[in-house]
């Protein structure tokens, strides 16, 4: 990450004008409760009150309440860091996975070095190029049905972006089991789609299903190509259980994208709370103005 170039002013002058003149926010995440739907791969996520008011109350009679949050660092909406997948022994950039991971966190390609992404955003809403709301389960997403989207909308993914894919399922959430899609499949991006992604040279793919790629029927997550593909070989981090319902049904199709990984010291993973943000004259009306 380079650092940061001083200027005049007249930029951050320029900035705050847009956000005075009136911007909308999109939320993309999904909400964090012990009922969600979570990959078999990782554990779950908890939360229980542990103190709560009346427990212990001060001489004023004020008191406190707080919980303990127990979860997987891919759990909910999160993005992987590229420390999270491997190629016979190999993360990105060669590095040796087993001699990273000495110590019980790693020392390369850990959540904390990845920075904040505030860039520009594309949606390829693919369920709706196919005139459906949600695609069939174990659906493949290939290059052709990006490319089709991409000029059906004139937003191309390009260098620094965040591309970001919508098949719908976010719309079966309250129901974790068809969302899993362990029986039935998961849609999701080929390998095909992944190397379209990786020619355009993004910094960040995400979707709204538990892997953003395809999940074969019965398969569940025995293999994850898109995975290899995009984190190691390329450096491309993945953005999982995304809900991009709101967005895409105002219509929106490139945005400024805003994400913060948590500073998890040698993590594989980070929940974040990703938003898109637009002017006021391209908002469609159903996220929340500024």
């Amino acid at each position: 990450m380079t650092a940061p170039t001083p200027t005049d002013g007249k930029g951050t002058d320029s900035l705050l004008r847009a956000i005075a003149a009136g911007t909308t926010l999109y939320d993309l995440s999904q909400p964090l409760e012990n009922s969600m739907p979570c990959s078999p791969n990782h554990p779950g996520f908890r939360m229980a009150l542990i103190r709560r008011h009346g427990d212990a109350e001060r001489p004023d009679g004020s008191s406190a309440a707080s919980e303990l949050i127990v979860t997987g660092g891919h759990v909910g909406t999160h993005i992987d860091a590229l420390s999270h997948a491997s190629l016979h022994g190999r993360m990105f950039g060669g590095h040796d996975a087993e001699e990273a991971q000495r110590g019980g966190r790693f020392t390369v390609h850990g959540i904390e070095s990845v920075p904040p992404m505030v860039c520009r955003g594309v949606v390829l809403d693919i369920a709706r190029q196919q005139g459906r709301e949600v695609l069939e389960p174990g659906y493949g997403i290939t290059a052709d049905d990006l490319e089709r989207a991409t000029r059906a909308t004139g937003h191309r993914p390009a260098e620094g972006d965040v591309c970001l894919v919508r098949t719908g399922w976010a719309r079966l959430w309250n129901d974790a089991d068809a969302y899993i899609g362990h029986a039935e499949g998961v849609p999701g991006l080929t390998e095909s789609a992944a190397r379209w992604i990786a020619d355009h040279a993004v910094r960040a793919v995400g979707g709204d299903t538990t892997a953003v790629e395809q999940i074969p029927a019965g398969e569940g997550h025995r293999v994850l190509p898109v995975h290899r593909t995009l984190l190691v070989e390329h450096g491309i981090h993945l953005v999982e259980h995304l809900n991009l319902e709101s967005l895409c049904a105002a219509g929106i199709g490139e945005f400024l994208f805003v994400l913060s990984p948590l500073k998890i010291v040698g993590a594989t993973g980070s929940p974040v709370r990703p938003l898109a943000v637009v002017t006021r004259q391209d908002d469609g009306g159903e996220g929340t103005r500024r």
